[in-house]
């Protein structure tokens, strides 16, 4: 099964959001989105939309399949 990576993290300071601004922004818990950026948890499509408009970015460009 491949497994989901992200540059969240990244594009997340390219924007100069904290983790908590982001959250708020999006309307969740800043929890979720240190989650997301540690792979731990894997974003629903509503939520990796909300999270691609908010960074003026396509989902495409916040997550990839890593090959096996």
């Amino acid at each position: 099964m491949s497994e989901l990576t992200n540059t969240l993290r990244a594009r997340r300071t390219d924007m100069g959001y904290t983790q908590a601004g982001l959250a708020e922004k999006i309307g969740v818990s800043r929890k979720t989105i240190n989650t997301i950026e540690n792979n731990v948890f894997t974003p629903s499509t509503t939520l990796a939309l909300k999270l691609a408009h908010a960074l003026e970015t396509t989902v495409e460009d916040l997550f990839q399949l890593k090959a096996p």
